[in-house]
């Protein structure tokens, strides 16, 4: 799920300066252009009023919008990654179930299956350990021999990124080197 923030400039009133085009309304396949007029009742949006919103209320919003969208981004990413990675063990068991496939292209595809699996297992064992060290949420996505390591935090200490590290080489496989860890802020 995502969130949103909507935002509606109420400044001089330009409307003597844009054209009426009154109720126009065109479509074009599914999609169909309409009128830009305020369809609002003007006492409903106006400077007074907008200048009566609770400040404090409208800055909590924000927060909340900017929380659900971090919280949000985690979740997304592990569903994203997952969502690959059954799509192309589906693609391999396609061609293991295929009659015309030689021997050797179906021992590669299941050779691709068991690492895939063996990545997936890796990975899931990896956050739910970096989450165990304290951070609240983790993602992380192999591609090649790399690994990029997101954790939920304002900021990574030396100790954390090292603790971090020891996770990736020891449930991964993967060279020191060729890990990237970077953080986003709560």
């Amino acid at each position: 799920m995502f969130g949103y923030l909507s935002y509606n400039y109420v400044g001089p009133d330009v409307s003597n300066q844009i054209a009426d085009i009154g109720n126009y309304s065109e479509s074009f396949g599914d999609v169909e252009l309409v009128s830009s007029q305020n369809t609002y009742p003007e006492n409903e949006v106006s400077g007074e009023n907008i200048n009566n919103i609770d400040n404090n209320e409208t800055a909590e919003n924000i927060k909340n919008t900017e929380e659900d969208i971090l919280n949000n981004y985690f979740e997304e990413s592990r569903l994203e990654r997952d969502k690959m990675y059954s799509e192309t063990l589906e693609v391999y068991e396609n061609i293991l179930a295929n009659d015309s496939i030689t021997n050797e292209q179906k021992a590669i595809a299941e050779n691709e299956i068991t690492e895939i699996t063996n990545i997936k297992s890796g990975i899931l064992i990896a956050e739910n350990l970096i989450k165990v060290k304290g951070f609240e949420d983790v993602v992380i996505f192999i591609n090649d021999a790399k690994a990029t390591v997101i954790v939920k935090s304002n900021k990574l200490k030396k100790e954390e990124i090292a603790q971090i590290q020891n996770i990736i080489v020891n449930q991964l496989g993967i060279e020191i080197n060729n890990i990237s860890i970077s953080n986003r802020e709560n």
